[in-house]
């Protein structure tokens, strides 16, 4: 097995890492702080392709594989998590209108998502189901050439500031066959936008309660058939938790580093922190399980692109030990900074902050290990390790 990136990999990663310190990381801070989202920023973004990178081409996407988005996310999110993090859900929803969509919705929409000049938000969670996400109760129903939407979807980012909004939407029965995924206009009349909720951190992205009041969208919107809303979805955790992963390891990769320079420069009892062993081998820990946590990940990507049929299980380790360790990493870093670590006019606080959430979103580390289990007792499974 080569380990090794290739050179096209290794330049999709130059190009965001200096998108990310030109771009990013001199203003991540002051975004944070003023709670400010940087949509002309996102929009630079996607002049690079970096708001379609697995869309596929034929739709104006770049085609990437999930393992280069993965890397490239992992580069940007070194600058500002929160931003990436709103760049990650954003290319999720486009590559689900870029690969389901209708051809003359796709015509409508994709060129202006794919360049992020508009951008989209994922409507899946609600105030009444966040991990139990087949029993959403947000209803189309069908009134001639259009579906009547109504109900509310909890926790999504982006949404008052985005131009389309993916709404995963029962359209049938109980249970995940009767839910179907539709692509709504964010001005439709009928939509109702929540006050931005105040966050313990991705401030640099509004995070609002979405709700639909006999919505109007035209039966034209529908992604793929009806009844497909959930295998979509579900499609699409696979990779947006390969996604988010990867921002996480960025942020812990900045830290690091960060800790690594001030362990350098800082003395205490007149040497420096670096000569002090026991932060030399907390230094070590935080190496070692960042690098086994990055290649967890890229072989969840590798197992997806290929369409290993346990690749969903391999997408539920790399979150959930990815996002784990990365918290860990910014955590120790903090620690190492000491009062300074907790001021903000270092990033350590807002590392900390911004990479809290992952252990949360895209499923829960704890349905992270519940999905593993099932695989690892199911008798039908393949060979997992």
């Amino acid at each position: 097995m080569d380990f090794n990136l290739t050179q096209d990999q290794q330049a999709f990663i130059e190009v965001a890492e200096q998108f990310a310190e030109a771009e990013l990381a001199p203003n991540a801070g002051q975004w944070d702080k003023d709670h400010f989202f940087p949509k002309a920023v996102i929009q630079q973004a996607g002049e690079l392709g970096f708001c379609s990178l697995y869309s596929p081409e034929e739709a104006g996407g770049m085609g990437l594989s999930r393992l280069d988005s993965a890397l490239i996310f992992e580069a940007l999110s070194k600058g500002c998590t929160a931003t990436t993090a709103m760049m990650t859900i954003h290319n999720m929803a486009t590559w689900m209108v870029a690969t389901w969509g209708t051809e003359a919705f796709k015509a409508q929409w994709c060129e202006a998502l794919t360049t992020g000049q508009k951008l989209a938000s994922y409507c899946l969670t609600e105030p009444g189901s966040g991990s139990d996400a087949a029993s959403l109760s947000t209803k189309a129903e069908r009134d001639g050439d259009h579906y009547v939407l109504n109900g509310a979807k909890m926790f999504i980012s982006g949404a008052g500031a985005t131009e389309l909004l993916v709404v995963m939407c029962r359209t049938g029965s109980e249970g995940p066959k009767g839910i179907s995924a539709i692509a709504v206009p964010a001005d439709l009349d009928g939509i109702i936008y929540g006050k931005a909720e105040e966050k313990m951190g991705w401030n640099a992205q509004p995070t609002r309660l979405v709700t639909f009041d006999n919505v109007r969208v035209p039966v034209a919107n529908l992604l793929g058939d009806e009844g497909q809303g959930f295998t979509f979805a579900m499609k699409g955790l696979d990779g947006g938790r390969i996604n988010i992963a990867a921002c996480s390891l960025g942020t812990a990769q900045a830290a690091l580093e960060r800790a690594q320079q001030y362990m350098a420069e800082r003395k205490q009892f007149g040497k420096p922190l670096a000569a002090f062993q026991g932060l030399q081998f907390k230094l070590a820990d935080m190496a070692t399980e960042l690098v086994a946590a990055r290649q967890l990940v890229r072989l969840a990507a590798f197992k997806l692109d290929n369409g290993d049929p346990e690749a969903t299980a391999y997408c539920a380790m790399a979150k959930r030990f990815a996002t784990d360790v990365g918290f860990m990493v910014c955590n120790e870093a903090l620690q190492i900074h000491g009062g300074y670590g907790y001021i903000q006019e270092y990033p350590l606080e807002r590392h900390v902050r911004d990479v809290r959430v992952h252990q949360i979103l895209e499923g829960t580390n704890e349905i992270m290990r519940l999905i593993i289990a099932r695989r690892l007792l199911d008798d039908n499974a393949s060979a997992i390790v």
